[in-house]
């Protein structure tokens, strides 16, 4: 089979592909902008399409049997852009990045290392243990909410209660309480689901049902120290909401990975949001980096070869969203 990479997205999981693969097959790399005719020609004689982004716009390729996203967010293909009888597959492996990133931002808000080691270095023993003046809290102490209960979502469930945190979910299907989750929401109980933690997580993609999902009112509802955390996307909450939240300061801060602007080729540096968030001062903005590690690659190529290794074999696709 031919198997184009189209991308530089794409192309971060190409390095070591042949290594994984049962049989031989003809891999080619092409860019974004497929320029060239050379290109759009590579791309429309593709077996195997590994990209993140595909359009109307777009080569098509008739022989294609299977576009594979190297991600879990499918939100920038179009499915009426897939030949007939092409399968649609994403990926995960992401999940426990993503984990460690909240619980790294949380952890964060309660043990002030960085803070300690700077005062220290200046003779400022204010944390010293016995002081009245270095108290902090307890993350284990506290309540987390996760709205959406996937891959991300029971992953992050599972470090946040070894934490000892308490759990609450929110989710489209229904969640048992059990040993890790401590009370279930259906989404259209979100306000109540708003406001039964300390800190709100999002782990939703963003589709058409859940673009603008949390609102004011839903922001409204959270307990006013409570913190939003997004490594979802961006688009789930509504940008004007959040930004008016945080300026206002009804809602206790944000961690923000996911967001509302993106670079592109015009404009390859953009500030993230139409609004001004960066002058915000009860906010920390991350680009998009919570699942980005070497092991989030390793295990995406991974999946992204058992799927052309069961593809070649006539085997059920891994992953399969059309």
């Amino acid at each position: 089979m031919k198997i184009v990479f189209h991308g530089a997205n794409a192309l971060t999981f190409r390095d070591g592909l042949e290594s994984l693969l049962d049989q031989a097959h003809e891999v080619a790399e092409v860019p974004d902008d497929l320029a060239t005719e050379t290109a759009r020609a590579t791309y429309a004689a593709a077996d195997v399409i590994v990209g993140v982004q595909l359009t109307a716009a777009m080569p098509v390729s008739h022989s294609l049997r299977l576009y594979q996203v190297p991600a879990a967010g499918y939100d920038r293909i179009d499915p009426a852009a897939l030949p007939a009888g092409a399968a649609l597959c994403n990926c995960f492996g992401h999940e426990n990045a993503i984990a460690e990133y909240v619980m790294a931002a949380l952890l964060a808000r309660h043990v002030p290392l960085a803070d300690a080691d700077r005062r220290l270095r200046m003779g400022d023993w204010k944390y010293w243990a016995g002081g009245p003046t270095g108290l902090r809290t307890d993350l284990g102490e506290t309540g987390i909410g996760i709205l959406g209960y996937g891959h991300i979502g029971k992953t992050l469930a599972l470090r946040a209660k070894a934490f000892g945190m308490k759990v609450t979910v929110a989710n489209r299907s229904p969640v048992l309480v059990s040993d890790i989750v401590d009370k279930a929401y259906a989404l259209k109980d979100l306000p109540a689901f708003m406001g039964s933690a300390d800190a709100i997580v999002n782990t939703l993609p963003l589709t058409d049902e859940t673009r603008g999902l949390i609102g004011e009112a839903d922001l409204a509802a959270m307990r006013p120290d409570a913190v939003i955390l997004n490594v979802g996307r961006g688009a789930v909450i509504d940008e004007a909401a959040l930004y008016n939240a945080l300026k206002a300061g009804r809602i206790g801060g944000a961690i923000i990975d996911t967001w509302f602007v993106y670079p592109n080729a015009n404009k390859p540096g953009p500030l993230p949001a139409n609004l001004p968030f960066h002058e915000l001062n009860n906010l920390v903005m991350t680009p998009h980096m919570s699942g980005w590690t070497y092991g989030t690659i390793s295990r995406r190529r991974e999946t992204i070869a058992d799927n052309i290794n069961k593809l070649a074999s006539g085997i059920d696709l891994g992953n399969r969203i059309l």
